[in-house]
């Protein structure tokens, strides 16, 4: 009995020996083992896909360089369009600015030209005999009448209004307006033989075109 209890302790003593010397994994090196297994497959996918980009054909990169080119060149035509429209939208902005700085007083010179219509009409009235320092009221009248349309005139230039009196001018239907064609001697068919009311321009743009009678051809 002593006997092989001795043999039974002599084997407990061997093998927590060898449990001592058999290495212990810790938790920390069972997660990173775990880890790189499974992390081992993406990797190789990865690997695998570079080197099958590296093994691309020279016709695979040639039609890739073409798609690329034909990509680039779509922007740029869309980019010269698109500068293209900008640009003539400026050009019509500015246009339109200047028009409004030239022509914003049209409405209100047109109504002026009634106005000087009656001036003139009014100095024209006046007989020219009458005028005499023997009647100052009516040559004082006349004078100031005079006066003032000559000032209307001056304000009208400087706006930029001209008046259209066109006698013996060649007859144009965009400054003029006829009201009659008639034979004349000793004038070239298709001028301007006699004008009933004076017309007026605002820089280049007809305000009012002058009536007129037309020179016709025999």
């Amino acid at each position: 009995m002593a006997a092989r209890g001795l043999r039974l302790v002599g084997q407990s003593f061997g093998t927590l020996l060898r449990a001592k010397r058999t290495p212990v994994r810790t938790c920390g090196q069972l997660m990173c083992t775990a880890t790189q297994q499974q992390n081992t497959p993406a990797q190789n996918s990865e690997e695998e896909k570079n080197k099958n980009q590296n093994e691309q054909s020279p016709d695979a990169y040639a039609a890739e360089k073409a798609q690329l080119e034909d990509k680039l060149k779509d922007m740029t035509d869309k980019y010269k369009r698109a500068l293209a429209d900008t640009e003539n939208l400026r050009q019509r902005s500015q246009k339109l600015v200047e028009d409004a700085k030239l022509y914003g007083i049209q409405a209100f010179c047109k109504d002026l030209l009634e106005v000087a219509d009656v001036l003139e009409k009014a100095t024209e009235s006046v007989p020219k005999e009458e005028i005499k320092d023997e009647n100052p009221h009516l040559k004082n009248l006349y004078e100031g009448l005079v006066m003032t349309e000559v000032q209307m005139q001056k304000v009208f230039k400087k706006h930029g209004v001209t008046k259209l009196n066109p006698v013996n001018a060649k007859f144009d239907p965009y400054e003029h307006e006829a009201l009659f064609h008639a034979p004349m001697e000793g004038k070239e068919p298709g001028t301007v033989a006699l004008v009933t009311k004076v017309g007026y321009k605002l820089h280049e743009r007809t305000l009012r075109p002058a009536l007129v009678g037309v020179v016709k051809g025999a």
